[in-house]
C-alpha cells in the first residue's frame, strides 16, 4: 500500500494517475472535499476517470499527528508530496510549521510504522550556493546558510534535514529538487502564476534563467526512484535552464498575445519590490514580489541534471511538447 501526502497538489494529483495506471493500491491524504475536485479534474484531463474511484482517500494533516497515525496503517511506501509554497514573508511561522514540522512528522510515523522507503519532494530552492569559480549547482552544491535565503528555502532546506535525520535512524529515502513545475489542473499557483502573467499581457521581462519541468518527468523520476535500490541520496529535475524572457515569448506565442518587450532591470525590480512592501502593509495583502523573488528574476545559473540523466538514461520532455498541451487548457 502506497501513502500519497498532497494527493489533492500538482505533483500529488499527477502522481496518483501514474500509480493508478500500474495498478498500484493508494491512499491519499486529504484535509477538505472541496479540494478533491481537483485531483478529480487531474484524472479527466488524462483521460482517467475510471482510476479516480480506486483511490483510497483519507482525511488528514501533516501537522496532525493522530491523523497521520491513522493514514499510516498497511502502509509500506510513501511519497511526500505536501508542502507550503509561499515567498510572503509574514508566511514565515506557517512555512516552518507544515514544511519542517509537517515532514518530521511524516519521518517519525515512517520510522514508527517500519515504512519501507520514503521519496520527499523537495525543490531546487534547497540547493545549495555556487562558489565564484562555480556556473552551474548540482547535488552536491554546499548550502551557505550566510547567503540570502527566502523562508520557503530555508524550510525546504530544513525539511530535507529531517528526511536525511531519518535516513541516519534507518529510513531509505530519496530526495527530489523539481524546478518550476509546469502541469494541468491549479491555476493561480506556481507555474500557472507565469502563464496568467503574460495572458494578461504583462510588459516586462528579465534577463535571468529559470529551471523548469514538466509534472509527468517529476512523478516518472519519482516512481523509478522508488523501485530502485537508491538510498540516501537527492536528485536535481530540471528539464530546461531557459532565459525567461525566451520563455515568457514562448507562451506569449502559443496564447497568441502580445509578448513581454521591456527589460526589467535589477534596479527596476529593485524599486518594485520595494514599492510591493509599502503596498501591502497600506493594504493588507499578501505580497507580489519581494526582495528574495526580485533577485531571483535576475539569477543566470544552471541547473545540472547529469545524475539523474546517468542514473537511468533519463530523457526529459522538451517545453514545446508538454506546454503547447497545457496552454490549449
Amino acid at each position: 500500500m502506497i501513502l500519497v501526502t498532497g494527493a489533492t497538489g500538482l505533483v500529488g494529483s499527477h502522481l496518483l494517475v501514474q500509480l493508478l495506471q500500474e495498478n498500484e493500491e493508494v491512499k491519499a491524504l486529504f484535509r477538505s472535499e472541496k479540494q478533491i475536485e481537483k485531483t478529480k479534474n487531474v484524472f479527466s484531463f488524462h483521460n482517467q476517470t475510471a482510476l479516480f474511484d480506486k483511490i483510497n482517500w483519507v482525511k488528514g494533516d501533516i501537522i496532525d499527528i493522530p491523523s497521520l497515525e491513522i493514514a499510516f496503517e498497511k502502509v509500506t511506501h510513501v511519497y511526500h508530496c505536501a508542502a507550503l509554497i509561499s515567498f510572503d514573508p509574514r508566511d514565515e511561522d506557517e512555512l516552518r510549521k507544515i514544511n519542517i514540522e509537517g515532514t518530521a512528522n511524516i519521518v517519525n510515523c515512517c520510522i514508527d510504522f517500519g515504512i519501507k522507503k520514503l521519496c520527499h519532494v523537495s525543490s531546487i530552492a534547497a540547493l545549495g550556493n555556487p562558489k565564484e569559480h562555480e556556473t552551474s549547482i548540482t547535488e552536491e552544491t554546499e548550502w551557505n546558510p550566510e547567503e540570502l535565503h527566502s523562508d520557503y528555502a530555508i524550510t525546504k532546506y530544513g525539511a530535507e534535514m529531517e528526511v536525511f535525520r531519518g535516513h541516519q535512524e534507518g529510513l531509505e529515502v530519496v530526495i527530489v529538487n523539481p524546478g518550476v513545475i509546469f502541469g494541468y489542473g491549479f491555476p493561480k499557483r506556481g507555474s500557472e502564476v507565469i502563464i496568467q502573467s503574460v495572458r494578461r499581457g504583462t510588459s516586462f521581462y528579465t534577463k535571468g534563467f529559470v529551471g523548469i519541468v514538466f509534472v509527468d518527468d517529476v512523478t516518472k523520476c519519482m516512481m523509478q526512484l522508488m523501485k530502485s535500490d537508491i538510498n540516501g541520496e537527492r536528485f536535481t529535475l530540471v528539464g530546461e535552464n531557459i532565459e525567461v524572457k525566451k520563455l515568457l515569448k514562448f507562451i506569449a506565442k502559443e496564447l497568441n498575445v502580445k509578448s513581454p518587450s521591456i527589460n526589467a532591470t535589477k534596479s527596476m525590480t529593485s524599486i518594485a519590490w520595494r514599492l510591493d512592501w509599502l503596498i501591502s502593509k497600506i493594504a493588507n495583502r499578501k505580497r507580489k514580489i519581494t526582495r528574495n523573488t526580485a533577485a531571483a528574476l535576475h539569477e543566470t545559473l544552471i541547473y545540472d541534471t547529469s545524475k539523474i540523466k546517468s542514473e537511468f538514461e533519463f530523457e526529459f520532455q522538451e517545453k514545446e511538447e508538454y506546454l503547447k498541451t497545457i496552454l490549449k487548457h
